[in-house]
């Protein structure tokens, strides 16, 4: 019996050797005739499916959009701007004056490498107005010296980015540090004038900072007036510190450690004046966690602090709420949406890694040296990071203000609600229209 029942089904090979009758690849199977052919299908995608991969970290801003180019030796530097609102009035003037705030060789105080950083604005323009369409910005590099960096071909520089470059993409620009050189930051001021220029444009919003401290020199609380300082006191020396008493005692300090092969870091304080209401917002977008991206963005930063910062860590609730009221404290007490008061912030930078003296490091095969690392560098970066500070929070006011137009424009709120509040001479407050 049991052979009888073996001989009847059909064997593994007459069971896989079926032939497809309806077009597809795949396996047909031959079972006994009472049973029903059985198909595995494929089904055939009909276009291949592509892995695409973005490499990240050259684009901000999600409306207004700036996207910056090129490094420290290459060809020239620059920035790519989309969703610039169309009919503003802009020319490379007014790029300049900004580029030129930024520059190095600047003074004794700065690199000095020699580049004008002349911009050309090489589309996105009519007739001097702006079409709405892509800005890109150029500026060319004219004094490199690639054979300052011969050394750091085989050598890391100690805190800089020559070893995680290295890591990452496994090959590194070794002139300048390429894309982690502070000459990138060309790209962000160029869009940065753009973005000073609208926002004052529409809401009369000013943008400055300045240096509040260099190493142990610090401008005390106070010294400087946050609602009356101006960009004349701002620019009247060449540290950046408005208050002239305390400038020449940051020049000094920075002489001191120049003619040592040494640097110093610093703090520089940001406001901004005027600023629309309902900036931000809730969870994720916040407007002081887009400025401390932006700030920590930049090269050499360190630290970031909003309003009264980590003061309001040793206080009590009780001071800390009479305090913030007594000075009009908005974001870090209002969701983080703006509500039209002063904003202020502060931002520490290191001192500048590149120095003339040696340095212990190790080499790319992991072997312990010694390195003097050649090229020119600041003694003390603060003073050219100013205008890389304002530029950067103009690029995440003015995104955010396209944002809040973008969902909140198409059906206005109550226009009492966005009356800036001003104090009066009893020290009541009112809105500029009783004002």
């Amino acid at each position: 019996m049991a052979s009888a029942a073996s001989s009847s089904l059909p064997s593994s090979k007459s069971f896989l050797a079926g032939r497809r009758t309806d077009g597809l690849s795949g396996l047909a199977f031959r079972l006994p005739s009472t049973v029903d052919q059985i198909s595995i299908r494929r089904r055939i995608s009909p276009s291949p499916r592509r892995l695409e991969v973005r490499a990240g970290g050259d684009k901000f801003g999600k409306h207004f959009e700036v996207t910056t180019y090129g490094e420290s030796h290459g060809g020239g530097v620059g920035c790519i701007i989309s969703g610039c609102p169309p009919r503003i009035p802009l020319s490379e003037e007014d790029l300049q004056f900004e580029l030129d705030r930024r520059r190095p060789g600047q003074s004794r105080i700065t690199t000095p490498r020699k580049e004008t950083d002349t911009c050309r604005i090489l589309s996105g323009l009519y007739e001097g107005m702006t079409t709405g369409t892509s800005i890109c910005v150029f500026v060319p590099n004219t004094d490199q010296r690639g054979h300052d960096y011969s050394e750091m071909s085989i050598a890391y520089r100690p805190s800089h980015a020559d070893a995680t470059y290295d890591f990452k993409y496994g090959l590194r620009a070794i002139q300048g540090g390429g894309r982690s050189s502070a000459r990138e930051t060309i790209g962000r001021v160029a869009a940065g004038a753009l973005a000073k220029k609208i926002l004052k444009m529409y809401a009369g919003t000013e943008i400055l900072a300045y240096v509040s401290q260099v190493h142990k020199v610090v401008l005390p609380e106070g010294v400087v007036d946050n609602e009356a300082v101006t960009l004349d006191e701002i620019e009247s020396n060449i540290v950046r510190c408005p208050d002239p008493e305390y400038a020449q005692k940051m020049i000094e300090a920075i002489d001191a450690v120049r003619v040592k092969g040494e640097s110093v870091g610093g703090v520089v304080t940001c406001i901004a004046r005027n600023v629309p209401r309902g900036l931000g917002c809730p969870v994720f977008d916040k407007l002081e966690a887009d400025l401390a991206k932006a700030m920590l963005s930049l090269p050499a930063t360190k630290g970031f602090e909003f309003g009264s910062g980590f003061a309001v860590s040793i206080m009590m609730s009780s001071t800390w709420m009479s305090l913030a009221i007594c000075e009009r404290e908005q974001i870090d007490r209002a969701g983080g949406i703006s509500n039209g008061e002063t904003i202020y912030m502060r931002i520490a930078f290191k001192p500048t890694s590149t120095i003339g003296k040696k340095q212990k490091t190790v080499t790319r095969d992991r072997h312990e040296t010694e390195l003097i690392a050649r090229g020119r560098h600041d003694p003390c970066v603060v003073p050219r990071a100013v205008p890389m500070v304002e530029a950067m929070v103009a690029l995440v006011l003015l995104d955010q203000l396209m944002a809040h137009t973008a969902q909140c424009g198409l059906f206005p709120s109550d226009p009492a609600l966005q009356q800036q509040i001003v104090p009066a001479p009893d020290g009541s407050l009112l809105t500029q229209e009783t004002a």
